[in-house]
């Protein structure tokens, strides 16, 4: 679904009633983004997020540290005999494509084997990541655009703080929404209550200089999480269900519309070789890394084995967040760059897509 939308949305690019049509990081950030994350975060099943705490944390926090120093490191080695590219700019491309967009991918992992347990990994790693993504962003891009210069502990008293102040003020809002409901027995007061959560708590987190999407993220988990525990009314979950299951994809179908029109204006077909190259040395260095987490238990090491590790690498699709992103530093670096990363984005949002399914259910059935 998602590659057709982006398809189509390449198409409509061509005529002239769509060449104004223009998306930018606020665009997704102030509408599109909160309602996602915070579907996401509800539907997320607690007990499975408990389940594979361990595995999830490590993979989007240390891990996707690593996935962006050693990917900087190739894409500078690589490209600099050929680019006018420095470690900085390899190191923002990096960061930019690291976090990881679960649109589709859960349902077909789950439809192509029984091991529903890499599916939840996966989206569990993509809702933290997300926040990991932007703390690491943020910084490189200061260093990028404002000529920073990097300093560890700064880094990480920053990455603790926003990381930790967003998960914090996700919980206490999630708390107060979930506790608020009981006020009322009307679907519409708490389908709205939802949408105050999803909205307010990434408004808020980012006002007091915190990660709203971690903030967004908790408050969907807490929500959840009160409700199996607390809330007594039995067609609360149903009515949310139905809101959120309209919504959530009448929001993709206009972003993965808008996401094919904008990357009609960063195509270059010079630049196709190069950019199938950073393509494949995203995927190598996610393989890379993840192969490391796995190793770091034998809990771990019994649960995946080289075949599950390798759907986990396919899964890590580049979508959204990236897009929002790289719209963010727009007009701020060489433009083949900017063409260089979104042509990576629309290669792993095109062929790991269409891919997931054949390959998964091969490799997962070959496995059982």
């Amino acid at each position: 679904m998602p590659v057709v939308l982006l398809l189509a949305g390449i198409g409509l690019a061509f005529l002239p009633m769509f060449s104004e049509v223009n998306l930018t990081k606020g665009v997704i950030f102030d509408w599109f983004l909160p309602a996602l994350l915070f579907v996401s975060a509800y539907q997320f099943p607690v007990k499975e997020l408990k389940e594979h705490a361990g595995i999830i944390s490590v993979l989007s926090t240390i891990g996707i540290i690593l996935m962006t120093l050693l990917m900087s490191a190739l894409f500078y080695y690589s490209l600099q005999p050929f680019f006018s590219i420095s470690y900085i700019e390899a190191l923002l491309i990096a960061s930019i494509l690291t976090p990881t967009d679960p649109v589709s991918v859960v349902s077909i992992l789950k439809q192509s084997s029984n091991r529903k347990d890499i599916a939840d990994v996966v989206e569990g790693e993509s809702m933290i990541n997300d926040g990991t993504s932007i703390v690491l962003f943020t910084v490189v891009a200061a260093m990028y655009i404002d000529g920073e210069s990097f300093s560890i502990s700064a880094f990480a008293g920053e990455f603790f703080w926003v990381s930790i102040g967003g998960i914090l003020a996700g919980v206490v809002l999630g708390y107060i929404v979930s506790k608020a409901i009981h006020f009322t027995s009307d679907s519409h007061y708490q389908i709205m209550l939802s949408i105050i959560l999803a909205y307010g708590s990434f408004y808020i987190g980012e006002e007091i200089g915190v990660s709203g999407v971690l903030a967004t993220v908790s408050g969907g988990i807490m929500l959840s999480y009160e409700y199996g525990k607390t809330i007594k009314e039995s067609h609360f979950r149903e009515q949310l269900d139905g809101f959120w299951g309209v919504i959530e994809p009448t929001i993709l179908t206009f972003l993965f519309l808008l996401i094919g029109i904008q990357s009609t204006k960063y195509f270059s077909a010079s630049l196709l070789g190069w950019t199938f190259l950073l393509f494949l040395l995203s995927l190598l260095v996610r393989y890379v890394i993840i192969i490391g987490v796995v190793k770091m238990r034998e809990k771990w090491r019994k649960a995946y084995g080289w075949q599950e590790v390798v759907i986990l690498t396919w899964a890590g699709i580049k979508g959204t967040m990236s897009i929002a992103l790289l719209l963010g530093i727009e007009d701020r670096g060489p433009e083949s760059l900017q063409s260089l990363t979104f042509g990576v984005i629309i290669f792993s949002l095109i062929i790991q897509s269409l891919a997931i399914y054949p390959f998964s259910a091969f490799l997962l059935k070959k496995s059982e």
